[in-house]
């Protein structure tokens, strides 16, 4: 499958390769993809979000009750919107929230 002119939505999660995400973020850009990000709490300690947005172009989503955007449920928009989700990085708190089902914030909402 092609990432050529597709919808990516990106989940920068905590780990020290979150800087990576800016490296796709570019790569994906080049490729004419539309991107959307979700930076998790412990992602914000290794990525900024003015980063993200000068990349981007587009509001970067952090929380699940955002008091801007309360006409849409960002969880269900967002998971709806993507042709494709990448957590990068994924670390093994996430992957272990997932395989659970523990959807305590928007990033884990969005499965």
């Amino acid at each position: 499958m092609s990432i050529k002119n597709r919808k990516v939505l990106i989940i920068v999660g905590g780990g020290i390769a979150a800087y990576k995400s800016l490296d796709l973020i570019r790569l994906l850009k080049k490729n004419n993809a539309e991107t959307k990000i979700i930076l998790t709490k412990s992602g914000k300690e290794f990525v900024t979000p003015l980063s993200l947005t000068t990349l981007t172009k587009t509001k970067i989503f952090e929380n699940i009750f955002d008091k801007d955007s309360e006409a849409e449920i960002d969880h269900i928009a967002l998971s709806r919107w993507a042709d494709i989700i990448i957590v990068m990085p994924t670390t093994a708190n996430f992957m272990s929230k997932l395989s659970i089902g523990r959807a305590e914030d928007l990033a884990t909402q969005c499965f």
